[in-house]
């Protein structure tokens, strides 16, 4: 699988990496059999978050016995220092390891939840302690909503974050005031060396009120192998972004590691007519009248 450089951190990550967000909710085998896959097929960067339910108990017997071989992140979405160190060393014990390669400080994705986050007695101060300690070696933010790229800008110009996730896809930027954001972000993290990686790569939209929910992402996600091409297409186009997360439902996987493996050999052109005539593609934070 192709890699990229994960900005400063100088580890060659592969484009997709796997995103546990939803792992929780499947057996232990069912989980096993996925990290396995994903293993096989070369992803190299692994992504959960305390708040993933059982993701991270999922993750641990295969986290600890192929631990040389991956790069590991989590996350929390505490708030103060005292929490958010006692989740930290929480994770440790789930995922069966001593330490992780990057801690990210979850949701950040107003102005608000940052300031919560960087103030004096913030989680920024128990994720520096674990650096220190080295149980944690890079420190990372991320965030969800429409909101989140001109967030994550400012984040770094109070912090030295070694890496970002913010949600990008097809239709968050054709939303012009989320397109000036998520460039400006782009070129932030480009002048800093910070590795800007992705989430909601292959989201539609919000699940109809009436909708059967199929899968286990709370957003509505694409399924067909074609869309998920041009998605995936999409995301990897812009060599500023070092990976996409892939969707939380296991289910999903094979088809995005598909997409993965031939994104060069589509066109931008074929790309944009997919995804252009897409109907009922929304963004999956809501209206982007939101943004205002």
């Amino acid at each position: 699988m192709e890699t990229r450089k994960l900005g400063r951190l100088g580890h060659d990550s592969t484009v997709a990496m796997y995103g546990a967000a939803k792992l929780g909710k499947v057996t232990q085998e069912e989980a096993d059999e996925s990290i396995e896959f994903a293993l096989a097929n070369g992803i190299n960067h692994f992504d959960t978050a305390a708040s993933y339910g059982d993701a991270e108990l999922r993750m641990g017997p295969l986290m600890k016995k192929y631990r040389d071989r991956l790069f590991l992140a989590t996350k929390t979405g505490e708030r103060t220092k005292e929490k958010a160190k006692e989740q930290i060393y929480r994770s440790l014990e789930r995922l069966q390891v001593d330490s992780v390669d990057l801690l990210q400080l979850h949701a950040v994705g107003t102005l608000d939840e940052l300031d919560k986050c960087l103030g004096k007695g913030g989680a920024i101060e128990a994720a520096l302690e674990a650096k220190d300690e080295g149980i944690v070696k890079a420190i990372g933010i991320t965030g969800h909503g429409h909101l989140a790229p001109a967030t994550h800008l400012e984040a770094l110009k109070r912090f030295p974050f070694d890496t970002v996730l913010s949600p990008l896809n097809y239709r968050l930027y054709s939303i012009p005031e989320y397109r000036e954001a998520f460039d400006a972000l782009l070129a932030e993290t480009a002048k800093q060396n910070v590795a800007l990686r992705v989430i909601k790569a292959i989201a539609k939209g919000p699940w109809g009120a009436e909708q059967t929910r199929s899968y286990a992402t709370w957003y509505e996600p694409f399924d067909e192998q074609t869309v998920i091409d041009a998605c995936v297409h999409f995301v990897l186009s812009f060599q500023g972004i070092t990976s996409f997360a892939t969707a939380g439902d296991i289910r999903l996987l094979s088809k995005i590691v598909s997409a993965v493996e031939r994104h060069k050999e589509m066109t931008d052109e074929t790309c944009e007519q997919i995804l252009s005539g897409v109907e009922h593609y929304e963004s999956p934070f809501g209206a982007p009248t939101s943004i205002a």
